[in-house]
């Protein structure tokens, strides 16, 4: 007995050593953080060691564009650092119009029942808890988090042709308040929905500041994030604004056909993941249905009990060190 407890000890910690190392291993975004501070250096020492124009004016514009820079930066870096979303914001970003007590009202629903499935299907009654926690606390929030995920891709998908709109707007003499109410009249949702709560907070005597941070709230991406880094500087300095968001609507463009590469060349990697994934489960079937009775053992005792948590938290960590192997960020 003292060697087995010996084993399910060791066992325990080298499994709470694997998920540490999944979850805190240098991620692709750090990384990406630490290229896009280096590209500022450089910048930085390029724009110093630039000879200084004699025209007051272009001095003039230069400051005002680098105190843009900086405060943008500075606002971006504090978004960042707000990692936790409230529940009311992640119903928002998922496009539901649902309060917290509705939620929580639905995840109650879902946790009886989940539970009750369990106790009809004969399950023990560490099962059934298991089932009930997961229809309360695990089901809802997947599928906010999915719907929140799918309205981003659709966002991302249209947003480069509401900027192609403002731009055909600029460059034939509309101002640009009129430019982004066609596109809340036009747009597919949720870019037209988007923009039509970006039009009322303009209309409500917001600052286009404002607006434009309560839209990176409802729809925390990069592309709105350009965008309005690129509304605020022109608004700012100055500047050619059809020109301005021409190249970002190429670049986001250039974004989503490098994204599009990156799934096409990991696709053999996500394969070779879903199969090793599903094969425990599959092998599990295949043994159950050849011998009902040899895996009893592994539900109706406690060493099964362990080997079966084990086996389950091995299970999460090769799948979370191979979402994060195969997880590219443009």
């Amino acid at each position: 007995m003292d060697q087995q407890l010996l084993i399910i000890v060791g066992l325990g910690v080298v499994s709470f050593a694997a998920l540490a190392f999944a979850f805190l291993a240098p991620t692709q975004k750090d990384k990406s953080n630490k290229r896009l501070a280096s590209l500022n250096t450089g910048r930085g020492g390029l724009r110093g060691g630039t000879q200084g124009s004699s025209d007051a004016q272009n001095k003039e514009r230069r400051r005002k564009l680098t105190e843009s820079l900086a405060a943008l930066d500075n606002k971006t870096k504090n978004l960042k650092k707000k990692q936790r979303v409230s529940l009311s914001q992640m119903l928002e970003q998922a496009g539901l119009d649902l309060t917290p007590k509705n939620f929580y009202m639905i995840s109650a629903i879902c946790a009886l029942v989940f539970g009750f499935v369990g106790l009809v299907s004969g399950q023990q009654l560490w099962i059934t808890g298991l089932l009930f926690g997961v229809g309360g606390l695990g089901f809802p929030r997947w599928a906010v988090n999915f719907l929140r995920t799918r309205r981003q891709k659709k966002f991302i998908k249209e947003f480069s042709g509401a900027i192609d709109v403002i731009v055909r707007g600029v460059k034939s003499g509309l101002p640009v308040n009129e430019c982004l109410k066609i596109i809340a009249r036009e747009a597919p949702r949720p870019v037209g929905d988007e923009f039509h709560m970006l039009n009322e907070a303009l209309r409500i005597g917001m600052t286009l500041e404002q607006a434009l941070g309560r839209m990176y709230e409802r729809m925390p991406v990069q592309e709105v994030n350009f965008f309005g880094i690129v509304l605020l500087i022109q608004q700012t300095t100055g500047g050619n604004l059809a020109e301005a968001l021409g190249n970002l609507s190429n670049v986001l463009r250039s974004r989503k056909l490098m994204e599009g590469k990156i799934k096409a060349l990991s696709a053999e990697a996500k394969a070779s993941a879903y199969i090793i994934g599903s094969l425990p489960f599959l092998v599990m079937g295949a043994v159950k249905v050849a011998s009902p009775d040899y895996l009893d053992p592994l539900f109706t005792t406690r060493m099964g009990n362990f080997i079966l948590i084990g086996a389950g938290m091995w299970m999460l960590t090769g799948v979370m060190v191979m979402k994060k192997m195969i997880a590219i960020k443009v």
